[in-house]
């Protein structure tokens, strides 16, 4: 029930209608009995300024942000986590006594979802595809982690320098080694690939126009003890899913992730558990 204590909260960007984060928050807070809500706001970059300095004013418990704020929002926030400043990128943001300080939990969620079907690449090496948004909190929460060496695989086109300076910021403020390989490059990929006890896409590639698509060239360098994990949720298994699956690889999808980053920016904002089999057996299965 709505009451005049209800604290607001919700997500921004555009678009967010086909968001599902209303329904995991919502029922989260009914769940446990806490007087929070949790709304959608479509609110591009120019709207930005102006909306966050009213959520201000409003004393919202918080929100998330997703494309294409997630890095407009870092200048109109008063401070970062370590990791939100390493990637340059926020999906989260948590209203400490008026103060709004920017988290990044895409990272985070990635990683509990990994090291829930087994595949910690902590100590080990890993190869992730791609360089957008989720590709770079992928790349700094696993080297922060203490995964070993990861090799970042992007294409070599107009994102090359952005992925050289992922790779550049992750050498320079983590213990971990970092390496960039073309896509392309079939010996090279091989070459990772033997190498990695983990792989994973956070490319677009797998979903929507690209659903036939997947974004390794070369399937027949998937090995059976290769653990392969895609970013992408809808569809649930994506070509590079079935592929890899054909070959004997452990797979799992980006639902582990969603559902996990979500549960990262809840205890941020409550400082409780999320509900999460309750939440999982709502809307997961």
């Amino acid at each position: 029930m709505i009451s005049g204590t209800t604290r607001l909260g919700g997500l921004l960007g555009s678009p967010v209608a086909h968001s599902l984060s209303p329904a995991i928050h919502n029922e989260s807070f009914r769940e446990l009995g806490l007087d929070f809500v949790y709304l959608c706001f479509d609110v591009g970059k120019e709207a930005l300024p102006c909306v966050v300095a009213a959520l201000r004013e409003m004393n919202v418990y918080g929100f998330n942000i997703t494309m294409p704020d997630k890095e407009a929002v870092v200048p109109l926030l008063d401070g970062l986590t370590e990791a939100a400043g390493l990637i340059r990128a926020v999906n989260t943001v948590c209203n400490e006594n008026g103060k709004l300080i920017g988290h990044n939990t895409d990272g985070v969620g990635f990683m509990r979802s990994v090291r829930e079907i087994g595949a910690d690449p902590a100590g080990k090496e890993m190869t992730l595809m791609g360089c957008g948004g989720a590709a770079q909190a992928i790349a700094f929460q696993a080297a922060l982690d203490g995964t070993r060496v990861l090799h970042l695989a992007c294409r070599h086109s107009s994102s090359w320098k952005k992925a050289e300076d992922i790779v550049d910021r992750i050498n320079k403020n983590t213990p971990c080694r970092a390496d960039l390989t073309d896509l392309q490059d079939e010996a090279e990929m091989r070459r990772i690939l033997d190498c990695s006890m983990l792989l994973a896409n956070a490319t677009s590639v797998g979903m929507g126009d690209h659903a036939d698509r997947m974004p390794l060239a070369f399937p027949r360098l998937l090995r059976e003890d290769l653990v392969v994990v895609d970013a992408i949720y809808n569809p649930r298994t994506t070509r590079l899913l079935r592929e890899a699956d054909a070959a004997g690889c452990r797979t799992a999808n980006g639902l582990g992730m969603f559902l996990y980053q979500a549960e990262a920016a809840f205890r941020i904002w409550t400082g409780k558990e999320m509900p999460v089999d309750h939440i999982r057996s709502m809307f997961f299965i």
